[in-house]
């Protein structure tokens, strides 16, 4: 993969993540609230602030887990999605999963080259092992 897509799939999950925080934010206090004026729903969007140093600054086991931890965002934005019929909920459920498989398949391209690379490696390592028996 050249470094320019490598650079654009980086940019893609923290351009995902940021706005993945920024819709859950704007759904659960302005657009679509459980309750009137806001609810703590909204603190759905802390967790996502922990991983976004770590995906800002290209840390590789950051980009791994998070690929893994936000499909819990998938769920809930799916499963909104079909529960809240006919609603602007419903709609913005179905964006947040969107924003989450943007995400998902921008760390997974990320990732894929050094997944590559210390594959090539432990294949190697065991090759040299098993010439030394």
């Amino acid at each position: 993969m050249d470094s320019a897509m490598h650079k654009y799939f980086h940019w893609g999950a923290i351009g995902s993540l940021v706005t993945l925080i920024v819709w859950c934010l704007l759904w659960e206090l302005v657009i679509a609230p459980l309750h009137p004026g806001g609810s703590w729903v909204a603190l759905k969007a802390a967790p996502l602030l922990i991983p976004l140093l770590g995906v800002i600054k290209r840390d590789i086991y950051t980009l791994q887990w998070t690929s893994m931890v936000i499909l819990l965002y998938f769920t809930e934005g799916v499963v909104r999605g079909y529960s809240d019929v006919g609603t602007t909920s419903a709609w913005l459920g179905w964006g947040e999963a969107f924003i989450v498989c943007i995400y998902f398949v921008c760390a997974l391209m990320y990732l894929r080259p050094y997944k590559k690379a210390a594959k090539k490696m432990a294949k190697e390592l065991l090759a040299k092992v098993n010439s030394n028996k």
